[in-house]
């Protein structure tokens, strides 16, 4: 079984301290940063651009787990690597030739991650599956924070386990969207490796980011009321 990692939004994070913000989760035990990047035309909300994620790069050295919610998306993938992404996440809808974009992210030796909507099909990835680092598996539709999890997207977690083993890879299966401590262990037991989570992380005990981020990687049933 994969190591369980967290990747916390900075979406939920406090704008106005965003380098301070990015500091509590490293030292609250966060693996990597979830990076939301929304174009207001691919999905219907705005966030942060290149030279944000370069001003931030210098208070981590943590993995910048990059998504990017933009399209046409293969043009500004460079920009992004630039910035300071480690990981780029793009969407098959949202590039003419997913095969030239992954081989992009490749040239510039990022991590290459491909993310599929609720209802975006498994069958969209699996000719270039061995070239994917990760696939995310979003269990909201994309846009906004604090939206409520749609479990029927664990068969395609269920789905996507099998043919990783079937085929002996090794590419991460990450999940995003309304990830808190009622269905962390479910998303676990499907096979997800990485949850990204920001309002239950950020919100959660008073805001204790490393008992949130521990709670998180458990896939025990966690006796205490969800926050709301």
């Amino acid at each position: 079984m994969k190591k369980i990692q967290i990747s916390p939004s900075i979406l939920s994070a406090d704008f106005s301290q965003l380098g301070n913000e990015i500091k509590r989760l490293e030292e609250g035990g966060a693996d990597m940063i979830h990076v939301d990047v929304m174009d207001g035309h691919f999905v219907p909300n705005l966030t942060m651009g290149p030279p944000i994620i370069k001003t931030l790069r210098q208070y981590t050295k943590l993995p910048f787990d990059v998504h990017l919610m933009i399209s046409p998306v293969h043009k500004y993938i460079k920009d992004y690597a630039d910035a300071g992404a480690d990981i780029i996440t793009i969407h098959p809808e949202a590039t003419e030739n997913l095969k030239n974009s992954i081989e992009h992210i490749k040239s510039l030796n990022k991590k290459v991650g491909v993310s599929l909507n609720p209802e975006t099909k498994i069958n969209l990835i699996t000719a270039l599956i061995d070239k994917i680092d990760l696939v995310l598996i979003m269990s909201v539709n994309p846009g906004f924070g604090g939206q409520k999890f749609m479990p029927e997207v664990l068969e395609k977690i269920k789905e996507l386990k099998k043919i990783r083993d079937q085929k002996n890879l090794d590419f991460d299966i990450e999940i995003d969207g309304g990830i808190n401590f009622d269905n962390n262990k479910l998303a676990i037991e499907a096979g997800a490796n990485i949850l990204v989570s920001g309002t239950t992380i950020f919100k959660n005990n008073n805001g204790d980011i490393k008992k949130n981020i521990d709670l998180l990687k458990s896939n025990k049933n966690n006796d205490f009321k969800q926050f709301t």
